[in-house]
Formats: structure tokens, sequence, C-alpha cells
């Protein structure tokens, strides 16, 4: 969900069609200004051969570049991104995995274009309509072919400018998918479409605006006892 939520932008514009348009606008301009975000999130992954997981909890993003995920069903665990860092804590496995933000190809990473790093249209190579059935009446999903996925990346396609690109890097998207409410432009569902058929889904409900989020909510604290892996060897923010 994108961005570039890890710093600067890019100054090459996906092909958008011209039906479309009105909607990325719309999708834009209503995160542009929005300082906290806090919504109910519901996490559906597919690996493409009829098993599905089914996970859900709370998010919270915040300026500059900040997002929290608390997982509360079928098990807690936290995935958040402190502006430097990506933490990802299972309470149950006793271990945190840390890295640096540059490294994630997660996409709940290019979710902060909530935040207003970046633009929808900076992050795709080509924007349109989805012939898809939106999850509630009235919205309209669109559908993005990121930069440096394997049609992007081809030859004689801007996508291959974008293959350093630390949001998508490591990654080689197929198709993403957005569901948008054209009116207010607030984004309803996030999906991906990756090689091998796997899917990861996010449908979110209950957004609420601006609200006023502790510092604290965005910093990760080991409890003791709990092991840090990976990089980098560097004190706990």
């Amino acid at each position: 969900m994108l961005f570039l939520f890890l710093g600067g932008g890019t100054s090459a514009i996906a092909q958008v069609d011209p039906r479309a348009a009105p909607i990325v606008r719309a999708l834009e301009a209503h995160y542009r200004n929005i300082k906290t975000l806090q919504a109910v999130f519901l996490e559906r992954y597919s690996d493409g051969q009829q098993a599905i997981q089914i996970e859900s909890g709370m998010v919270y993003f915040s300026r500059p570049g900040r997002m929290r995920w608390e997982y509360e069903s079928p098990e807690k665990k936290v995935f958040l991104v402190d502006g430097k860092l990506v933490w990802f804590y299972v309470p149950a496995d006793r271990t945190v995995m840390r890295s640096p933000i540059k490294e994630s190809t997660d996409w709940r990473t290019p979710l902060a274009l909530l935040m207003g790093k970046a633009k929808l249209s900076e992050l795709c190579d080509r924007i349109n309509l989805a012939g898809t059935s939106p999850g509630t009446a009235g919205n309209v999903v669109l559908s993005c072919l990121p930069r440096g996925s394997r049609d992007a990346a081809a030859p004689g396609s801007r996508g291959g400018e974008l293959d350093d690109d630390p949001a998508f890097s490591g990654q080689r998207l197929e198709q993403v998918f957005l569901e948008v409410n054209p009116g207010s432009g607030e984004l309803a569902d996030l999906r991906i479409l990756e090689p091998g058929g796997v899917q990861l889904e996010y449908r979110f409900g209950n957004w609420k605006e601006n609200l006023p989020l502790d510092n604290s909510l965005f910093r990760f604290q080991t409890p003791v006892g709990v092991a840090i892996l990976g990089e980098p060897s560097t004190p706990n923010p």
C-alpha cells in the first residue's frame, strides 16, 4: 500500500487510464495531509493451492513513515516500522527479527503511501480500472502493474529503471489491486498477486484519522529475555 516509504520519490510517472485517473487523484489527495491513521484489518493469504490463512488486528500509521501492525488473531505478533528499521516480533517464539527498512520487501511497507510519502502513480508502471467486483458496493478497483515487475521490466518498459527501488527490491509482483471509495478516496482493500499463484490481501475498516497517537507506539522495546535476530547490530532505538 505506494510511496517512497523509504525516502525519495521517482520522476517517472505511470501510464494511467483516463477512466482511472479521477480515482487515483482522489486516493492520493485523501491521504496527502493526514498526520495519523488507525484501522482494523483482515489479512488473507493464499499459496495458490487452496491453502488459506486469515489473520486480523489493528494497524496504525504516523508521519513520517511509521507504522505498527498489531495482530490479535489467531496469534499475537507485531510488525513495526519506526522510520529506519523494520521489526517483526512473535511473542510465542521469544524472538524479534530486525532489518534496515531499505532491505524490507514486505508489501506492508509500501502501504506508507497512506502517509503521503509518495504517489501511487510513482509506484506503478501502469494503472487501469480492474474488471473485478469490489467488496463494497459503490467502490472502484484499480489495477496497478508495479515498477520492477516482470512485465514492467521488459525491454522498452520504464519499469526496469526501478529494479533498485527499495520498495520493490527482491519482489517480482505480478499485479496489485486497490479497492477505493471514489467519493472520499479512502482505501478499502489491497490485494497483491505474486508468482506461483500466491495472493496476499489486506481489507481495512473503521478508519480513524488524525488521532493523537503516542510516539512510543512506533518504538520497539525489546522484552526481557527476547533474542534479536538480524541486522543491524545497533542499540535498540
